[in-house]
């Protein structure tokens, strides 16, 4: 069991942290106070060739990363800033795997050679406002007429609205209960009859809008329909992966909180001596590292065991589970060392600690994946819906 990074992976993490340091971390307090998109940034970033790593040559891409060099990317440029790594987090491993392991060769052709150049983001769109951790009581519907699939519904909580040029819709074909009918197709962002609703406040990632999708009689191409009813278990394996992605968010946001805490205890004098001589900091720094490490392992055992491409739905919950509650964690330990100045807004602490907070609600809250893993101890899945109906009090 080797735990070393190789030479060309050490050599892609030094090129990201050296952008981070340089080019995000000087501007990450200007786009979350602005709310404001990074778009240069992310055009940065595609011209380094950061958002066709995942993507095979004949595609447009380098295809030099998988997965644990997509987890190492993400890491980094969280450490820089949040919203530009959001974004390029979305590119490496969110719905383009799903065109590239699942979509057909006409879309792959159409949408990776755009998403390699940074000319084309896809988000994601799950949850609707009456189905949150329970998506499949979404009530969004699709029918197939002729050569098109015609949509009626409402999405919530979709991302990167502002940057997005398309989304993967997650959408029901008919009423059988449960995921047997849910299926999965591109609707790019110019289609008739969709439109995308007003920007919503959020406390952390501010610079990547979030807003609810409507579908009124949305028509699309049926060739965009990537995943058919009956096959939603392929769109939940690549969601595993985008699972160790999300966590990656939470590395990334906790390392910078990390090593802001360690800079500010060699240099605050408090009873004349540095706060690292206090043996109470010591022991919580150290603590703060060893949780870091631990959760990092995680991430970087599910990825690397990925053998088919996506990771096992156990070692993504774990990942995903324990990454993101230690980031809420040791991004508020971090703003205690700090303290009051910890608490302003010109301190960069305090954009850690909304940031931080986002990961354990995106991708399946923490309480989903604790289920998964229950399921996978027991050797079976725990159905959310009542074995029996509920009898009303008289």
């Amino acid at each position: 069991m080797d735990f070393q990074l190789t030479p060309r992976q050490r050599e892609l993490q030094a090129r990201v942290r050296a952008f981070a340091d340089e080019v995000l971390k000087p501007n990450a307090a200007k786009w979350d106070e602005e709310e404001a998109y990074p778009e240069p940034m992310v055009r940065r970033a595609a011209e380094l060739g950061f958002l066709g790593l995942t993507i095979p040559e004949e595609y447009g891409g380098s295809g030099i990363a998988g997965p644990i060099e997509s987890i190492l990317v993400i890491e980094e440029l969280a450490r820089g800033c949040a919203n530009t790594a959001e974004i390029v987090f979305d590119a490496l491993l969110g719905p383009m795997q799903v065109v590239l392991h699942f979509g057909s060769e006409a879309l792959r052709k159409r949408f990776l050679p755009m998403a390699a150049r940074g000319e084309h983001i896809m988000g994601i769109a799950i949850t609707e406002p009456h189905a949150g951790s329970g998506a499949t009581d979404m009530l969004s519907r699709a029918r197939v007429e002729g050569d098109s699939v015609i949509i009626k519904g409402t999405k919530a909580y979709v991302e990167d609205v502002v940057s997005m040029s398309s989304v993967l819709v997650y959408v029901k074909f008919d009423d059988r209960p449960g995921a047997k009918s849910i299926g999965g197709l591109i609707v790019e962002r110019n289609r008739p009859g969709f439109s995308i609703g007003p920007a919503r406040k959020k406390m952390g990632v501010r610079g990547c809008t979030q807003a609810n999708l409507t579908f009124e009689e949305c028509r699309v191409p049926k060739e965009n329909l990537i995943v058919p009813p009956g096959e939603f278990g392929k769109l939940m394996a690549a969601f595993n992966l985008e699972r160790c992605g999300n966590a990656a968010m939470s590395l990334g946001i906790a390392t910078a909180a990390m090593e802001e805490a360690i800079a500010y205890a060699k240099t605050r004098v408090q009873f004349g001596r540095p706060l690292c001589e206090f043996q109470g900091l010591q022991w919580k720094l150290a603590r703060m590292a060893m949780q870091l490490d631990a959760a990092r392992l995680l991430v970087y055992r599910a990825v690397s065991n990925a053998a088919s491409g996506f990771p096992s739905m156990k070692e993504a919950s774990m990942a995903k589970a324990y990454a993101n509650e230690m980031g809420v964690t040791l991004t508020n330990e971090a703003l205690q060392i700090f303290g009051g100045l910890g608490y302003l807004r010109e301190c960069p602490i305090e954009r850690h600690v909304r940031d931080a907070r986002a990961w354990g609600i995106a991708g399946g809250t923490v309480e989903i994946q604790l289920n998964n893993i229950a399921s996978e101890l027991f050797g079976r899945r725990f159905s959310q819906w009542p074995t029996t109906a509920a009898t009303p009090k008289t």
